[in-house]
């Protein structure tokens, strides 16, 4: 559908049916699919690029460099692939042309943005976006701050807030050129020597697994008692196995007490697991410990939005407690802060403001990805989780040391888990860790959504050979039937 026409509003030259907060995967997904809808659009963003925390500092350009050393990895090993480079001198890294081809991909897809942003006919509006209170016979205004502090309004019949996250820092810290969050550590000019990361989640073991590869000497300092800690907790014991074999220093129940400069690095003093006294020096360190939400300066206080620790409320269809103001992505509560929540919760934010039919984002069917070596991809229930929502469990589990694709990449440790009910045997959650999980685990997506069984997907064909098969022999699993095992 071609997007009408505004309508007319004294208040402002053109009243949109809706004005999106952020540009980030949530905004200009809901901007688009909005637009298809036949919806009048202004896209609000305080940057010059389109894209947000996503596309700039965070997944596609970290994603960048682990495909890098993925490669580097191989390339390490060519041996084993019958590889030879004359001289004997191996491979060389050029740390240089890494962050180039990872800038030239971003530069890419803002490209790609701008073309769809007129594509779709969607109103472009640089500058700050904040709400200015409640909407006056319908219409929202949105007050836009630009660069230069000049001040200009937006007004919508309905506001989609798609502001984003930050890095959180620990306390009493500022980022610098030691001290890192995810925007610092993308634009190293070196690989360091040695990094210290502060968290073990998605991002933490993410950057460990980069520069491990690289060579760096890489510790990581987790409080919680195990790595990557909302992933099953077998997928985190093999990780932690992994990561330990390629001279990854992992401790967990860490926690951190001080962050200092020395002269030529980071020192980082913790208490352990036992409670003892310990501290790391380090070239660098990455401060990874989560993100928080950008609402504290969107003008939430002028409007009746609820927020929870700083999280906005709201419904199935993302509708806050202000009616016509709708938020997306990182600042949900109860979402998880992924680039592909953001975007499904956009457009089920813009399909309820056309009217149109939308099913609303349920937190058992989002896919969980982590793309260290090995890759962690996961949906649905733990074992654990669905223990303890009272299920009759049955588990199937398969590793990819059976899977002949797996052989010929050269990727064979991990496995396959999947979390069955017992008496229907409806799939409740599949958990991969291993090559490509990534990728492979839209198919238990896919699976979960229909609500399929282990009978169904033991009688799915896959391919062979593929990485993809080892789920058929997971499904197999389950009843003791896994056919490689």
């Amino acid at each position: 559908m071609e997007p009408r026409l505004a309508d007319t509003n004294p208040m402002s030259e053109t009243t949109y049916d809706v004005a999106i907060v952020g540009s980030g995967p949530g905004g200009y997904t809901a901007a688009f699919r909005a637009a298809e809808l036949g919806l009048t659009v202004a896209l609000i963003e305080k940057e010059q690029k389109l894209g947000g925390t996503c596309l700039h500092v965070g997944c596609v350009p970290t994603k960048a460099l682990l495909f890098n050393a993925e490669i580097w990895d191989h390339v390490q090993n060519g041996a084993e692939f019958g590889l030879n480079f004359a001289g004997g001198a191996g491979p060389s890294l050029d740390w240089a042309a890494v962050q180039a081809r990872k800038n030239g991909i971003i530069t890419k897809h803002v490209k790609g943005l701008d073309f769809l942003v007129k594509k779709h006919k969607v109103a472009r509006v640089e500058g700050y976006g904040r709400l200015t209170g409640p909407a006056k016979d319908g219409i929202h205004t949105v007050a836009v701050t630009s660069a230069s502090g000049e001040v200009s309004e937006v007004t919508a019949k309905n506001v989609i807030l798609a502001s984003g996250s930050e890095a959180k820092m620990l306390p009493g810290l500022t980022a610098d050129d030691r001290i890192l969050t995810n925007i610092e550590i993308l634009a190293l000019d070196a690989v360091p020597k040695s990094l210290i990361v502060i968290g073990a989640g998605a991002v933490g073991v993410e950057f460990a697994s980069i520069f491990r590869t690289f060579g760096a000497e890489v510790t990581i300092l987790e409080f919680l008692p195990r790595v990557v800690p909302v992933e099953d907790e077998e997928v985190s014991k093999e990780l932690a196995r992994l990561f330990k074999k390629r001279g990854i220093d992992l401790n967990t129940g860490a926690k951190v007490e001080k962050v200092e400069r020395t002269e030529s690095g980071v020192r980082v003093s913790y208490t352990d697991q036992n409670g003892k006294p310990q501290f790391k020096e380090a070239e660098k360190v990455l401060v990874g410990v989560g993100r928080a939400p950008r609402t504290a300066d969107l003008g939430l206080d002028k409007t009746r939005v609820e927020l929870d620790r700083a999280f906005v409320k709201v419904n199935e269809a993302q509708e806050t407690a202000e009616p016509g103001v709708f938020a997306i992505g990182d600042i949900v509560a109860g979402l998880p802060q992924l680039a592909h929540v953001g975007a499904m919760s956009g457009m089920v934010a813009t399909a309820k403001i056309a009217g149109a039919a939308f099913r609303p984002v349920r937190k058992d069917r989002i896919p969980s990805c982590t793309y260290c070596e090995p890759q962690v991809g996961s949906v649905g229930l733990t074992e654990a989780q669905a223990k303890e929502k009272g299920y009759d469990v049955k588990v199937g589990k398969f590793p990819f040391a059976g899977n002949s694709k797996a052989s010929i990449v050269g990727s064979h440790d991990g496995f396959v888990k999947v979390v069955s009910e017992a008496k229907y045997g409806e799939i409740l959650g599949v958990h991969i860790i291993g090559p490509q999980a990534t990728e492979i685990i839209a198919e238990a997506v896919a699976v979960l959504e229909l609500e399929g069984t282990v009978d169904e997907m033991m009688y799915t064909i896959h391919a062979h050979p593929t990485l993809s098969e080892a789920l058929l022999d997971g499904y197999g699993a389950v009843k003791g039937m896994a056919i490689n095992a």
